[in-house]
C-alpha cells in the first residue's frame, strides 16, 4: 500500500503489521454471513484425531482443498461418526482465518458422511483386484533374511526417511551395505519411478532384502503405494520386500502386496536387520554361561579324579606293598623284642649254668690241693687203677700245671 503525492510520485509507504492484516481478514471472514453458516463437501485427507480429542483434516475437491478444525465438544454434542481418510463429507460450520499460523480454515460445527471419496473408491476397487489374484496371500509371502549383508532401499534422495533409516542401519547393523536406487516417492510420475527403482534392485541381485518407503503425509502424498505398477512391481521381486511407508495409522496397497509391512521407515529398517547390541547381550551370557558350565565340569571332573585315585590307592599293589611293610616292620619289632627276650632268658640260664659248672669245675678241686688224672691215649679221666695198664702214659693236672707220668705196675 503506498500514498502518492500531487505530482504522482511514489511518496513513503505506509505499512500495515502482520496483526493487524491478520485481525482485518479475520474480522472481514467473520462479517460475511455467508461463510458463518456454510456447508462444504469435499474428501477427507490428512485426518488426526488427537488425545484431546479434537479432530484436524483437510477437505479435497480436485485442486481445491481448506484446512478444517472439528473440537471435541462439536463432536460430541452432534454424534459424529469417526473420520477417516477417503470418506466423502459435508460439513457445516463457519470459515475464519487462524491468525497464528496465517491459514484459513473452517471451524465445523456437523459433519454428513456421504459415502467414500473418488481415491477410496480406487483404493478399495484395486485392492479387491489385487486379492482375488492373490498377491496378498500369506503363502507367497517370505521370511526376511536372518542376517542380510546387502540391503535395498527404494526412496527419494532428499527424504528425511532416508536419514532415518540409515541411522537405523548404522546404529543396529554396522556389518550391512546399503545399495540406494533413488525413486520419486510423490506425485504424477512416482508410481513407475518407484516400480523402475525396484525392478532395477532385481536386476543388481545383490541385495538380500528391499525397503521400499517414505514419510508421512497425506492420502494424495502418499498415492503412488496405491497405484497397480507398484503393487505388481514388489510382487514380481525376488526378492524379499518390506513396505514402511507414512505413519502407524496409514495403509497402502503397497503394504498388501509386500512381504513385510513395517509401520514407519524407521520400523522397516529396523526388521530389515538384526539388532548387534542384543548379539552382544546374547554374546556375553553365552561366554559366562559356557564359562560357568566349564567350570562345574572341572569341578565335577577333579572331583571324579579324586573319587579314582582314591579307588586306585585302594586296590593299588602299592597300597598292599606298603601295608605288607608295615606289618614286616611290626613283625620285625615283635620278632626283635621276642629275641632280645629269649636271649636276655638263654643269658640268665647260661650265667646260672655257668655258676652250676664252675661249682662243679675240677679247677675248683684242683685249687683245692687235688689233681685230675688222664689217660693220654683218649683223655679220660682216671678215678680207678682199674682204668690203667702198665706203661700207659698219664697226665697229672695240677693247680699250677700238668705231670706227665708212666704206668709202672
Amino acid at each position: 500500500m503506498y500514498s502518492l503525492d500531487s505530482q504522482g510520485t511514489q511518496g513513503t509507504p505506509t505499512a500495515i503489521s502482520v496483526s493487524a492484516l491478520s485481525l482485518y481478514l479475520k474480522e472481514l471472514l467473520e462479517a460475511n454471513d455467508i461463510l458463518q453458516n456454510i456447508w462444504i463437501h469435499g474428501e477427507v485427507s490428512n485426518c488426526k484425531t488427537y488425545p484431546s480429542g479434537h479432530c484436524y483434516f483437510t477437505l479435497k475437491e480436485g485442486e481445491a482443498q481448506i484446512m478444517c478444525v472439528f473440537f471435541k465438544h462439536a463432536r460430541l454434542r452432534t454424534s459424529a461418526p469417526t473420520l477417516r481418510d477417503g470418506m466423502a463429507l459435508a460439513v457445516n460450520g463457519r470459515i475464519s482465518f487462524y491468525e497464528r499460523d496465517g491459514k484459513l480454515q473452517c471451524y465445523v460445527d456437523a459433519v454428513l458422511p456421504l459415502g467414500e471419496g473418488a481415491l477410496f473408491q480406487r483404493f478399495e476397487q484395486l485392492k479387491h483386484q489385487l486379492a482375488a489374484e492373490g498377491l496378498f496371500a500369506e503363502e507367497r509371502k517370505r521370511p526376511l533374511p536372518a542376517q542380510p549383508e546387502v540391503i535395498g532401499i527404494v526412496t527419494s534422495l532428499q527424504a528425511a526417511a532416508l536419514r532415518d533409516m540409515l541411522r537405523v542401519l548404522r546404529n543396529r547393523y554396522p556389518l550391512v551395505r546399503v545399495i540406494l536406487s533413488p525413486a520419486l516417492v510423490q506425485g504424477a510420475d512416482a508410481p513407475a519411478s518407484i516400480a523402475a527403482a525396484l525392478d532395477l534392485l532385481n536386476e543388481h541381485g545383490e541385495a538380500d532384502v528391499i525397503i521400499v518407503g517414505r514419510g508421512g503425509g497425506s492420502i494424495e502424498e502418499l498415492w503412488a503405494f496405491n497405484e497397480e505398477s507398484v503393487a505388481r512391481a514388489i510382487a514380481r521381486s525376488r526378492i524379499p520386500v518390506i513396505s514402511g511407508v507414512g505413519h502407524e495409522t496409514d495403509f497402502t496397497i503397497a503394504d498388501f502386496v509386500a512381504d513385510h509391512r513395517a509401520s514407519t521407515p524407521t520400523a522397516a529398517a529396523t526388521a530389515a536387520v538384526p539388532d548387534i547390541a542384543e548379539w552382544r547381550e546374547d554374546l556375553l551370557y553365552r561366554q559366562q554361561l559356557l564359562t560357568d558350565l566349564i567350570q562345574a565340569y572341572i569341578v565335577n571332573a577333579s572331583e571324579q579324579v579324586e573319587d579314582a585315585v582314591q579307588d586306585l590307592r585302594r586296590v593299588s599293589p602299592l597300597s598292599m606293598i606298603a601295608q605288607r611293610r608295615q606289618q614286616l616292620d611290626e613283625y620285625t619289632d615283635r620278632m626283635q623284642v621276642s629275641m632280645q627276650h629269649t636271649l636276655s632268658l638263654q643269658t640268665e640260664r647260661l650265667r646260672s649254668l655257668a655258676l652250676q659248672l664252675h661249682s662243679l669245675s675240677p679247677l675248683l678241686t684242683i685249687a683245692r690241693g687235688y689233681a685230675v688224672v688222664r689217660r693220654d691215649s683218649d683223655q679220660a679221666v682216671v678215678s680207678s687203677v682199674q682204668q690203667v695198664s702198665p706203661g700207659e702214659a698219664l697226665t697229672v693236672q695240677v693247680q699250677d700245671g700238668d705231670i706227665l707220668v708212666n704206668v709202672r705196675s
